[in-house]
């Protein structure tokens, strides 16, 4: 009798790729990047499983989005504390933090339980051509979108 294969964690084997956004549209990237983080383009996917790689995202400043976006898109947080809802737009989230927009991003995209935020720790985001993982010699990962 066959058995359908699981992968087991051991067995897992973990690429780097860097991926330079410069001209890239957000969330086609976001998709593309949240796809890798998961394994998905792997044949040993198993969706109980992090079989993702480690992805670093250089340019993050140098996003596109299309549309109307920049100013209409809007982030929001709260403190917990009454009247601590805080609002910012797409524009001024590029100019202070590039890289959270990104990580934002592929977030809304993964699970949404412990696997997700353990798949989103092999997200790194650099908002400049600079990143400190030469070490791990990572592969260029270019996207058709």
């Amino acid at each position: 009798m066959r058995t359908t294969y699981t992968v087991k964690a051991g067995e897992i084997e973990r690429k780097w790729y860097v991926v330079d956004a410069e001209g890239q549209t957000l969330g086609r990237l976001s998709s593309e990047i949240a796809k890798v983080l998961m394994g998905k383009h792997k044949p040993i996917y198993t969706p109980h499983l992090d079989t993702g790689d480690f992805v670093i995202v250089i340019n993050a400043e140098k996003i596109q989005v299309t549309g109307k976006k920049l100013d209409q898109k809007l982030y929001r947080r709260h403190s917990g504390h009454p009247g601590g809802l805080k609002e910012t737009n797409l524009k001024t989230m590029l100019s202070k933090k590039p890289e959270d927009v990104i990580k934002l991003s592929v977030k809304g995209m993964l699970p949404k339980k412990a696997l997700g935020a353990q798949m989103l720790k092999k997200l790194k985001v650099y908002k400049d051509a600079e990143h400190g993982h030469e070490a791990q010699k990572p592969e260029a990962l270019v996207f058709s979108v």
